[in-house]
């Protein structure tokens, strides 16, 4: 009985001591793969903060970028006389430019004295034209100059797009496009790469591009550009999203012209209808209007309705433009 009750003890303790050793030495791997899954979760968790550590920075990044490029645009909107020359593609000094505005003015006295304007009065026409005349040919011709840069420019875009994912660096991408495009896109682009061999960096020589065609969409070239350069990232990915903005764009203008094409041609109908009725009532009847012309109250008269004229062409052109 004593050696039954021995054995049965033994084989107890045999039985204990396999559950507590086995799993313990069998347990080694599974505690190991515990460890290395726990390594692995830090490590994706790191390399999660660390994405969204990079992603917040390029959002600073490219926040601070958009505040100075929008600051700088602002900027660029109040225009002096040189930077209005330079914007109009000119390169005519502002003052050979103040001398033949006064030559205007002066000439244009001369003529409405010779026409027996009353003395009082041909000064101050002259002053006018010679002050406004020229600045609204400067300033046409600059928004002409701006046109037809906005009409190549997604063209341009898409060149240097093509030339990236080829595999060319930016600069020989632009210089393509400073050799092929048409003007004035070629000339400006050229004008960038110049201002790179005089030792500007990237950024700041497109900065030069948008002092010379201060527009939204040259804005937002400058700014893919500078964010690609300061924060890196696929500039080819950028500049072919902005090729879409700047088309749509295009299409948009394209749209509002065709809208407004209607409410122009009222405008100028409107608008010439004096001239055209006083031109008719002169061939019918010459000396019905010749009191405009001959006496002080109506020079007056006629002032006053130029005046009126003009707040009308005003208001009609302001009512026909929109923001896009």
């Amino acid at each position: 009985m004593n050696l039954i009750l021995v054995a049965v003890l033994a084989m107890v303790t045999v039985g204990a001591l396999g559950f507590a050793l086995v799993p313990a030495a069998m347990g080694g791997g599974r505690a190991e793969q515990r460890r290395k899954a726990l390594q692995g979760d830090i490590r994706v968790n790191r390399a999660e903060t660390d994405a969204a550590r990079n992603r917040d920075q390029r959002r600073k990044d490219v926040q601070r970028v958009l505040k100075q490029q929008n600051a700088s645009l602002n900027a660029r909107k109040r225009l002096t006389l040189s930077r209005l020359l330079f914007q109009a593609g000119m390169t005519m000094k502002p003052a050979a430019f103040i001398r033949n505005s006064i030559i205007f003015g002066v000439a244009l006295t001369v003529v409405l004295m010779l026409v027996q304007v009353p003395v009082f009065l041909a000064p101050v026409f002259g002053v006018a034209a010679a002050y406004l005349g020229p600045r609204w040919w400067v300033s046409r011709k600059r928004k002409k100059y701006q046109s037809k840069f906005l009409d190549e420019l997604p063209n341009a875009v898409e060149a240097i797009v093509r030339g990236v994912k080829t595999g060319l660096p930016l600069n020989d991408s632009i210089r393509v496009v400073a050799k092929d495009a048409k003007e004035p896109v070629k000339s400006e682009f050229g004008r960038v790469l110049d201002q790179q061999s005089f030792g500007m960096s990237m950024t700041e020589a497109v900065g030069v591009l948008l002092d010379r065609v201060p527009l939204p969409e040259v804005n937002f070239f400058v700014v893919v550009i500078t964010v690609q350069q300061q924060a890196g990232g696929n500039l080819s990915e950028a500049l072919g999203n902005l090729a879409k903005v700047l088309r749509n764009r295009k299409k948009m203008k394209q749209k509002i012209k065709a809208m407004s094409s209607e409410a122009k041609a009222s405008a100028g109908i409107i608008g010439s209808l004096p001239f055209v009725v006083a031109i008719l009532v002169s061939i019918t009847s010459p000396t019905y209007l010749l009191p405009l012309v001959s006496s002080t109250l109506g020079f007056i008269w006629l002032g006053v309705g130029v005046v009126m004229l003009s707040m009308g062409v005003f208001v009609m052109s302001r009512m026909v433009k929109f923001e896009y």
